[in-house]
């Protein structure tokens, strides 16, 4: 896994561990429908372009990770998608315990990352990684001086009461990026610490978003100063010029392996797993940066965008992909979340 050490010990773990509309069925044999949790830029670029090249009509629906998810439980009786392209790999470790997609092994499997395949392998073959991407934030350097505020660099920076109801996160329940923060906190502060640290952010969030993307667009605007998303997403902002800057927390912080699945039940199976291999391709994965998202590919032979933040450089966690993917862990974190968080007071 050359040049990304920072995935190594996660990968190895994984591997020891071995564990807004409903888009309408598409039956004819040139059709595939797709469920994208990425931004919607990449999603279009993704589906316009393999429908280009392959003649195949692709259906898209633009999602978070945590609400396809959701989705995939509740059509499970009757699948109406064929193929869960992005968002964070947890959901996808879910949907595959579960036995909400199915196994698949492609030729392309020999071009991966380790921690592509360790995300395979762990997943049963369910699922594998398409992208990684550090969890931090981004603020707006204007607000934050008008605050007063020396610039924030760590996770205890955004308990500060002069940011109270400047912060933004998304909601755990329908965002992956959120559920990653979660998990994040838990395992690198222990569990009673982080849940701890959440209650007393929670007196300066303003807004649970719905979209994990959504607080760094908020801070690039000026409307809230800080924005906890995955660092690329803060990272789009900065590139074009908004007054946002992007920060890997100093305490350490998660990461993700933004994944792809083939829906258990497909209709248009046979264009799923075309749609799957070609999503692996070089030239699929160099779609990320023109679309403005710079994430780090899985393809070994994939350009990495040169905007990508420096994962190398940063002080991560060995995330516990196998046990925060698991169904009975999401749930119970997403369940403890909810009770004893989310309706606190300000």
């Amino acid at each position: 896994m050359q040049g990304y050490q920072w995935l190594r010990a996660s990968a190895l773990a994984m591997l020891a561990t071995g564990a807004a509309f409903v888009a309408a069925p598409a039956q004819a044999q040139g059709s595939l429908v797709m469920y994208c949790g990425v931004q919607e830029e990449w999603c279009r670029a993704m589906s316009t372009t393999f429908e280009k090249e392959t003649g195949i009509k692709v259906a898209m629906t633009r999602k978070s990770a945590g609400e396809i998810y959701a989705q995939l439980k509740a059509e499970s009786a009757n699948p109406r998608g064929d193929i869960w392209w992005g968002g964070t790999g947890d959901p996808h470790l879910q949907a595959a315990e579960e036995g909400l997609t199915q196994e698949y092994e492609s030729a392309a499997n020999k071009d991966m990352q380790d921690w592509s395949l360790a995300q395979w392998r762990a997943a049963q073959k369910r699922t594998i990684g398409i992208y990684a991407g550090a969890l931090g934030f981004g603020f707006n350097t204007q607000q934050i001086k008008q605050k007063g505020l020396a610039e924030p660099k760590c996770w205890a920076d955004l308990l500060d009461a002069k940011l109270k109801d400047d912060v933004q996160v998304a909601d755990p329940n329908s965002s992956g990026t959120a559920y990653n923060m979660l998990a994040t906190i838990v395992q690198l502060m222990g569990e009673d610490k982080g849940f701890d640290y959440l209650k007393a952010l929670h007196k300066n969030i303003s807004q649970y978003t719905k979209s994990g993307a959504a607080p760094a667009k908020a801070a690039s605007l000026g409307e809230t100063a800080v924005g906890i998303v995955f660092i690329h997403d803060a990272v789009v902002f900065a590139v074009q010029g908004d007054p946002i800057k992007a920060v890997a927390p100093c305490e350490g912080t998660g990461y993700e392996i933004g994944s792809m699945s083939i829906i258990k039940g497909a209709r248009n199976l046979d264009n799923a797993k075309k749609f799957y291999d070609w999503a692996l391709t070089p030239a699929a994965q160099a779609l990320a940066a023109p679309a403005k998202s710079y994430q780090v590919p899985s393809n070994k032979n994939a350009v990495v965008p040169p905007q990508a933040p420096k994962m190398s450089e940063m002080k991560l966690i060995n995330y516990d992909f196998v046990k925060y993917g698991s169904s009975a862990e999401r749930t119970r974190l997403l369940t403890k979340w909810d009770k004893e968080v989310k309706p606190l007071p300000k």
